[in-house]
């Protein structure tokens, strides 16, 4: 409004670009041959620069680092995601190289500046009563309906995964007895699951009741679906050892079965297994055994997880939650 009652005209929205950006979006276009979306992103991407080197104020082919560092700590600030703040990085490179090849810069100022990490998303876990949904489901899907066998079978790996906290891997990598090759096995008599995890270190993890009865009943009727040499503990019904892939496409549709709200796969049931016995027993170290993991920092998210399980408890319970404003 000031601009025009001095006579100036105001501020377009989307000035024009600075000569060195349009000959560079030429040079996307004609020689790069980049579609016109990437097109329309690198030139949103120049958008930005452009305004940054405006406000500073500083001419295009003067920017330094340390301005594309504040400028991509601005953004972030903004709440621009830490992926988009990559994109935008990246086109920025990419135009003070190509200003460097014809001698127009003596640097590049995006060159080493890197976008500020993305928060890693927090594991997803069941709740307790999806668990036992997923666990109590009857039957698991059309061919155990009509297989006792494969029943037999689901029902001990779902209670594997979940009782014990494997990784699909450690799972499949199951025998149904110790032997020399042996990556892992399960002890009924000790009541403990011995597998390979990741890194090729061995750990122990203690099987409950649920898990032993569920094993027993598959360990009568093993023998009916397993080739005569198989060693594997879970077998397919070409008698040989059950893949991975084999149990995330039955543990989906048993998910399915239990009318769950959400894909199930069986990293989740590992997750839920940390999440429920952290929220039990607050014993993180404990925790950190049974999974397996060589860092505490990485069994640390589940204290995440936990936190908010607790945030809702609190704000269900507390009297001072509910206080009037």
């Amino acid at each position: 409004m000031a601009d025009e009652m001095m006579g100036r005209n105001p501020r377009p929205e989307h000035p024009a670009l600075d000569d060195d950006i349009e000959r560079h979006l030429v040079h996307l276009r004609v020689e790069r041959r980049l579609a016109g979306r990437t097109l329309a992103m690198y030139r949103e991407a120049f958008q930005r620069l452009q305004a940054r080197t405006v406000d500073t104020p500083i001419a295009l082919r003067e920017v330094q680092t340390h301005h594309v560092r504040r400028w991509a700590a601005q953004m972030h600030g903004q709440g621009l995601a830490s992926r988009s703040i990559a994109i935008v990085l990246s086109a920025w490179r990419g135009l003070y190289r190509w200003l460097g090849r014809d001698g127009l810069v003596a640097l590049n100022p995006a060159a080493g500046v890197r976008a500020p990490k993305a928060a890693k998303p927090l594991p997803k876990a069941l709740s307790v009563d999806d668990a036992m949904a997923l666990a109590d489901v009857k039957p698991a899907s059309e061919a155990a309906a009509t297989n006792p066998l494969i029943a037999a079978r689901d029902q001990c790996i779902v209670e594997l995964l979940y009782g014990c906290g494997l990784r699909v891997g450690e799972l499949t990598g199951l025998d149904a007895a110790p032997g020399p090759g042996a990556a892992g096995w399960i002890d009924v008599a000790d009541a403990s699951a011995h597998v390979l995890g990741k890194g090729s270190k061995r750990r122990s993890v203690p099987v409950g009741q649920a898990a032993l009865a569920a094993l027993g009943q598959w360990l009568l009727v093993r023998a009916q679906m397993a080739g005569a040499d198989e060693p594997a503990l879970f077998v397919s019904n070409r008698g040989t050892r059950l893949s991975a892939s084999q149990v995330r496409s039955g543990l989906a549709a048993r998910a399915l079965r239990a009318g769950l709200p959400t894909h199930v796969h069986p990293h989740m049931l590992r997750h839920s297994f940390a999440t429920h016995l952290l929220q039990s027993s607050g014993d993180l170290r404990a925790v950190q055994e049974l999974l397996g993991h060589a860092n505490i920092t990485t069994t640390q998210v589940y204290t995440r997880l936990d936190f908010g399980h607790l945030s809702k408890v609190y704000d269900a319970a507390h009297p001072r939650a509910k206080r009037k404003p």
